[in-house]
C-alpha cells in the first residue's frame, strides 16, 4: 500500500539523532519548554526570517494566540475563507469576533484579494489568509487592501512551512503567523505542536506570557491565560526535522514536478502554482470527476487517497451560525465536491508516483 504520508521512513531516515534528542530532553528533566524549545524558538524564526517565534501546544493554540495578541475580540469581525480546516474559523470564534468568510480563488483555491474589499465593514479588524496545501496566498493585494484600511494581518501559515511569495517567507510577511507542527506537517513534531511568528516585540511577548497562564513571574498572572507551552520533547524533535527541512522541500517540489509530468493531458486539473512563489506541496490535490469511485479504485489498486476538504465550512453543522447557505461561495463547494488528495511526502519514489499515474488513468469512466 502506497500510504498519503509516511511518517514511518521519515523516522527511520532519522532515527539516530532523534532518539539522541528525546533522551537528551530526558535527562534534563526539562519536559515543558525548557532550553529546546527555547533553541528552537530562535532556529524556526531565523528560518522564517522574522523576530521571533514563539512555540505553543498546537496551530489552533497558534491562531488562537496570534488573534488575542492583535487585539482580536468581541464585536470585530475577521475576514477569511470557507476552504480550509475548522480550526480557521474556531480560533476566531475562540476570541468572541465573528468570522465572515469570502470564496477562493479558482486556481490557487486561496482566498480572492478582489472579494476582500467587499467584505470589509466599520468592524473589521483583521484578514486572516490561508496558504492551503503549501501555497501561498496572494499577499501582495492583501497587505495592499489591509494597510489602505488599517487591518490587520494574520497568515495561517500551517501547511506552508518554508513556501515564499517573491522571495520572502510565509511567516514573515503579514503582522503575525501561525504554524502547525501537527506530525504529518511538512515540519511535524510526534505529537501536537504550533508557533506563532512575529517581528512585533509587543506581540511576541504577549503570547509568551498568555500561552503560560498570563504570567510574566511565576503566580503573578497579569492576563487570564492559557495553558499553550510545548513540550520539551517537541522542540528536541523539531529542532532535528528543521535541519532537514529544506531537502525535504525540494524533494517535494520534484514529485509535484513528477506528478504533473505523468498527468499531463489526463482527465483531472493538476495543481497550479503561482509563478512569484515557492508552493511546498504539504498537499498534492487534484480535481477529479466522480471522486468516490476514483478513490475506491485507488484504495483497490493499493494506493491511500485524502481528501482536504470535503465540507467547506459554512456548510459544517456545527458552523450554521454563521449564517451561510449552499451556494454562497460557489467556487469553494465546486473546490470541495472534487479534490483528491494523492500520495506527497519527501521519501515517495519516482516508481511509486508512475504507479500513482498508471492507476488514475486506468479510472473506470
Amino acid at each position: 500500500m502506497i500510504p498519503v504520508v509516511d511518517l514511518q521512513a521519515q523516522y527511520r531516515s532519522i532515527k539516530t539523532e532523534i532518539d539522541e534528542a528525546v533522551l537528551r530532553v530526558l535527562d534534563s528533566t526539562q519536559f515543558v519548554l525548557g532550553e529546546e524549545v527555547a533553541a528552537f524558538e530562535r532556529e524556526f524564526a531565523r528560518f522564517c526570517n522574522a523576530g521571533d517565534a514563539v512555540a505553543v501546544n498546537s496551530g489552533t493554540s497558534a491562531l488562537h494566540l496570534a488573534l488575542l495578541a492583535a487585539g482580536i475580540g468581541p464585536g470585530d469581525e475577521v475576514i477569511t475563507v470557507p476552504f480550509t480546516f475548522i480550526a480557521t474559523i474556531a480560533a476566531i470564534q475562540y476570541t468572541g469576533a465573528r468570522p465572515v468568510l469570502v470564496d477562493i480563488d479558482p486556481r490557487t483555491y486561496t482566498i480572492d484579494p478582489a472579494l476582500i474589499v467587499r467584505a470589509t465593514t466599520t468592524r473589521t479588524k483583521a484578514i486572516l489568509p490561508v496558504h492551503l496545501y503549501g501555497q501561498p496566498a496572494d499577499m501582495d493585494s492583501i497587505l495592499e487592501i489591509a494597510r489602505a484600511r488599517g487591518l490587520i494581518v494574520i497568515e495561517d501559515a500551517a501547511q506552508a512551512h518554508g513556501a515564499d511569495c517573491k522571495g520572502r517567507r510565509c511567516g514573515s510577511l503579514g503582522d503575525l503567523a501561525a504554524f502547525s507542527f501537527y506530525p504529518g506537517k511538512n515540519l511535524g513534531a510526534y505529537g501536537e505542536g504550533g508557533a506563532v511568528v512575529t517581528s512585533n516585540p509587543e506581540y511576541a511577548h504577549r503570547i509568551r506570557v498568555l500561552r503560560d497562564w498570563g504570567q510574566e513571574r511565576r503566580y503573578e498572572h497579569a492576563f487570564k491565560g492559557f495553558n499553550y507551552r510545548m513540550d520539551g520533547i517537541q522542540g528536541a524533535i523539531l529542532r532535528v526535522k528543521l535541519r532537514r527541512l529544506e531537502d525535504w522541500t525540494e524533494a517535494r517540489r520534484r514529485h509535484a514536478v513528477e506528478y504533473g509530468r505523468r498527468l499531463s493531458g489526463g482527465d483531472l486539473v493538476t495543481p497550479y502554482a503561482r509563478a512569484d512563489s515557492r508552493h511546498v506541496y504539504h498537499i498534492y490535490a487534484v480535481r477529479v470527476r466522480r471522486r468516490d469511485a476514483c478513490r475506491q479504485h485507488l484504495r483497490t489498486s493499493g494506493i491511500q487517497t485524502g481528501v482536504h476538504y470535503p465540507i467547506p465550512a459554512h456548510l459544517q453543522p456545527a458552523y450554521a451560525d454563521l449564517g451561510y447557505r449552499r451556494g454562497d461561495f460557489p467556487v469553494a463547494e465546486a473546490v470541495a465536491a472534487d479534490v483528491l488528495s494523492l500520495p506527497m511526502f519527501p521519501e515517495l519514489r519516482e516508481q511509486q508516483i508512475a504507479e500513482i499515474a498508471g492507476a488514475l488513468a486506468a479510472v473506470p469512466v
